[in-house]
Formats: structure tokens, sequence, C-alpha cells
């Protein structure tokens, strides 16, 4: 009997934060219907905090991640990766420098969310609760706004300074209780200015809230729709039983990544 062709491995960039990276995995876990441990997806974390902030680089405030990200998606495919994930949605800023050098797919988590929404018509505003970062590099306004026809909320300049980017500075440090307080509290007030959703586009941020938080909303969770997403890949390439060919990264590419 022949064996089946491997459909080759999920790379995931992550460590950007690390609790994020861990909630994606068990995502990506819960998502994919196994009877045993050979039916999950094959996978390679690399999870590195050390990546320069994301948000503060956009605003002007950091050292470009743009190097040690490229570096990221060099050790991904040496490592076998044939697709990769970025359970970060500030690093999607550089999405299209990195899909441009990469020999394998990367997928956006903008597009997989795209999935999850009603036609624009249908749904009405839709709120972003993310970075400041996320909100000024406009990285779900050009995929959903511009692309897509939705029309897109964010908070003010003030709900975004006081309770969205502290909210999620408390995730990451560990303070979930004062977190999910802040994060709540900016959701509710997203509500009240006319949003019918809201995506929560930091990949802390479905850390502490889900669709049973009482924000008087539905909330979209985009690490969910990006595992979803990468479970729906798996199991077509494993159904098709044809293996990517070995890529190949050229090291001297980095050349343009180093700013």
């Amino acid at each position: 009997m022949t064996e089946a062709a491997s459909p080759g491995k999920l790379g995931v960039l992550g460590g950007m934060g690390p609790r994020a990276t861990a909630d994606f995995f068990l995502k990506l876990v819960a998502a994919t219907e196994a009877t045993t441990d050979q039916d999950h997806v094959a996978t390679v974390i690399r999870s590195v905090p050390q990546i320069p902030d994301r948000s503060a680089a956009i605003l002007g405030d950091a050292p470009s991640p743009l190097p040690a990200l490229f570096e990221g998606v060099r050790e991904l495919v040496t490592a076998g990766a044939t697709a990769i994930a970025i359970p970060c949605n500030t690093a999607h800023f550089w999405y299209r420098e990195l899909a441009g050098i990469s020999p394998v797919p990367i997928f956006h988590i903008a597009d997989a969310v795209a999935t999850r929404l009603e036609a624009p018509a249908r749904l009405g505003p839709v709120g972003l609760m993310a970075t400041a970062g996320t909100v000024l590099g406009r990285i779900y306004q050009r995929r959903l706004e511009t692309e897509r026809g939705y029309r897109i909320l964010v908070p003010d300049a003030a709900d975004q300074e006081k309770l969205v980017s502290p909210g999620i500075v408390a995730v990451k440090a560990g303070h979930l209780e004062r977190g999910t307080d802040l994060l709540i509290e900016a959701a509710r007030r997203l509500a009240a200015t006319g949003a019918t959703s809201t995506i929560m586009a930091c990949t802390e941020i479905p850390v502490v809230l889900g669709p049973t938080s009482d924000v008087g909303m539905t909330l979209l969770d985009p690490t969910d729709a990006l595992a979803d997403h990468c479970v729906t890949w798996w199991d077509e390439t494993r159904a098709t039983g044809v293996r990517a060919p070995a890529p190949d990264l050229h090291l001297s590419d980095t050349r343009a990544w180093e700013t």
C-alpha cells in the first residue's frame, strides 16, 4: 500500500504575545474534527516575544519589527511550514511585504473574519477594538471597508487611550480582571455609537471577552476565525494528497528587511 503524501505543516508566527499564541493553538485544536491525534493539524509554532512592539512601530515610537518577522517566516519555512498563520492582528500591517517574499501562503486574519460577516447592507456598522497601531494602520478598514463595503466604527481617541489600549496592556501583563472590565466598557461604548457587532481585533481581547460577554452586541473573534480558516486549509490539502514542494527561501533577501 502506498502511503498518502503529507499535506505539510501549518507554521504559526507567534509570541505577539505568548498568551494570544496559546489561545490560537487551543482554538485550532478545538476547531478540528478529530477522533485520533493523527487527525489534528501538523503545526510548527514559533513563539518569540522579543519581536519589537508592532503598534509602537506604526506610531513611530519603536523600531520596525519587519526584520524579526521575516526571520520568523524564514525559520518556519525551514522547519517545513507549507502555510503560515500570524495570530497577531497588528503584525498584518506588514502583510504585503511578508506575503511578497514568503515562498508559502500567509493567511490574512481580516480575510478570515470576512467569512463570518453578513452582507454589508444587512449587517450595519461594524465596530473595531484593536491596538492604536491596528486602527491607525487601517488594517481592517482596508480589507473590509475599502475592499468589501463595510462601515467600520472605531473608538474615539479618549476611549482608545483610557479603555482599549490599557485593557490590552492589562491582559498582556496577566491582569485579566482589570483587562476584562476596561474592554467590556469600551465595547459597550462602541455599541452605544451604533455598532451592531464588533471585531475583537487584538488577539489579547478574545482571551478575556467572548460571545457571552454582556456588551449589547455580537463580538467577533478573529483568532477563532483564523483557526477555522487554517483547519479548512488542512482538510483541503489533506484531501488532495498533494505534498507541496520544498520551498526555497534565499537568505540574501533579508537585506531588504534591514530597516
